[in-house]
């Protein structure tokens, strides 16, 4: 390589020498160089959850939504027959899927 040659990251010069900060840890990846970055979103967020109460507007019925729901589940999982009733108790055992009759809505 001629002295107007730079290695590329990760290739070995000639001369053997390593360079940058990674190079001083024997083992260290090469992305152990890079910074840490975090964002707050916290405002982004708080606007995001005003649009989406905003587009729901003001009739929507969150109590009715989840009735409405777990009549939809329940009228999913009803009429099963003796197969797919065994694999429907499976998953619940299994904590895939929640058991029937136990939601959380408001009557």
């Amino acid at each position: 390589m001629s002295p107007h040659d730079r290695a590329l990251p990760d290739e070995p010069d000639e001369s053997g020498a390593a360079s940058g900060p990674a190079a001083a840890r024997p083992g260290a990846h090469p992305s152990a160089d890079l910074s840490d970055l975090s964002i707050d979103l916290t405002a982004h967020e708080m606007l995001r959850r005003a649009h989406v109460l905003e587009a729901l507007g003001p009739d929507w019925d969150p109590v009715a939504a989840l009735r409405d729901e777990e009549a939809a589940h329940e009228l999913l999982y009803s009429g099963l027959d003796a197969e797919q009733q065994r694999m429907y108790d499976e998953l619940v055992a299994a904590g895939v899927l929640p058991r029937r009759g136990g939601g959380h809505a408001a009557a």
